[in-house]
């Protein structure tokens, strides 16, 4: 049962409200193009001006999925825009963590759009701490789901600002299931941790091909037998011509590092921090998402050529993951 001073503190949070914090940048064409074509998205709308005019909009529109882009800090995550609010809105965390609830993992996001944000405007975010659940217990472990609500407004000329959307972001704050209760006997105490294990991947009639190739040391790409076009992630129907027959083909393993991100926070076993993850190119022109090894985050460098080599875990998976290479 959690601590009552616990709960005292943090439902006096319930309810909060928080400052505003601002876009780095107007709603802007080359950012929504960008974005477009990282996704996919081919919507005239969002990238041909004149489109967006005849539709009865001054300029593009950003797709209602980038809300949330407009006004993030980058990437140092407190980096925010001048004038913008130096509270935390997430305070309540640490105080839930002071009292042995170490972890923290993002559990939902919920994006509501009120309408289309159009090329020039200029958002900010204010937050309200919504709601803090009573002591769970979960899968993950015992805590406290916090839910945020952050209304985003777009900024009036003649100061009547309006709302043109909303995020709920819910996170869980935890003791992790792993860990022994203060209560356990002395002997269990001292018995060995359970190791926690990587998750399996989901395995499906379309996507075991991969996998079963992953074992034999092989990276396989799906391959459309009608018009010769390569996929992935694995799919059903051709993305080209909608075909639905396939087969494989074997890559070279050869790449280049297309994007990155690296995970700082939060560690979640059994994984290493930082965990460095990249967006990979390979040589046949298809992107793939894959662990990189061999390397300093810090070294990491848009464009570099990248080899697959395949790593086995807790003697139950094979991933491919990709080690720089020189030149």
């Amino acid at each position: 049962m959690a601590d009552q001073k616990l709960v005292e503190q943090i439902e006096a949070f319930v309810g909060r409200e928080y400052g505003r914090v601002y876009a780095w940048d107007d709603v802007n064409a080359p950012m929504i193009r960008h974005w477009c074509e990282m996704m996919g998205v081919e919507n005239p709308l969002y990238t041909d001006a004149e489109f967006a005019r005849e539709a009865g909009y001054k300029d593009v529109v950003a797709p209602p999925a980038m809300l949330q882009v407009w006004c993030m800090g980058g990437l140092d995550n407190e980096n925010y825009a001048p004038g913008s609010t130096d509270e935390n809105s997430f305070e309540v965390l640490k105080i839930i963590e002071s009292y042995g609830y170490p972890a923290v993992v993002a559990v939902n996001t919920e994006l509501t759009f009120d309408r289309y944000v159009t090329a020039g405007e200029n958002l900010y975010y204010t937050s309200r701490v919504d709601s803090i659940s009573d002591e769970k217990t979960t899968g993950l472990g015992t805590g406290f789901f916090v839910t945020l609500i952050m209304p985003f407004y777009s900024k009036g000329e003649d100061g009547n600002d309006e709302k043109v959307g909303e995020l709920l972001f819910r996170v869980f704050k935890f003791k992790p299931a792993h860990v022994a209760k203060p209560e356990a006997k002395a002997d269990k105490a001292q018995a060995e941790k359970p190791v926690m294990k990587r998750p399996l991947p989901g395995v499906s009639d379309d996507t075991r091909f991969f996998w079963e190739g992953c074992e034999e040391g092989k990276l396989l790409v799906q391959r459309c037998t009608d018009c010769q076009t390569l996929r992935h992630p694995p799919a059903p129907v051709c993305i080209k011509c909608h075909s639905f027959e396939w087969d494989s083909v074997q890559a070279s393993g050869k790449a280049e590092l297309y994007s990155f991100v690296v995970m700082h926070y939060p560690e979640v076993p059994p994984f290493d921090y930082p965990n460095p993850i990249g967006l990979v190119e390979l040589e046949e022109g298809v992107r793939m998402i894959a662990g990189l090894v061999g390397v300093d985050p810090k070294d990491l460098k848009i464009g570099q050529k990248l080899q697959v080599e395949f790593n086995r875990f807790d003697d139950r998976q094979t991933l491919p993951q990709f080690r720089p290479v020189a030149g």
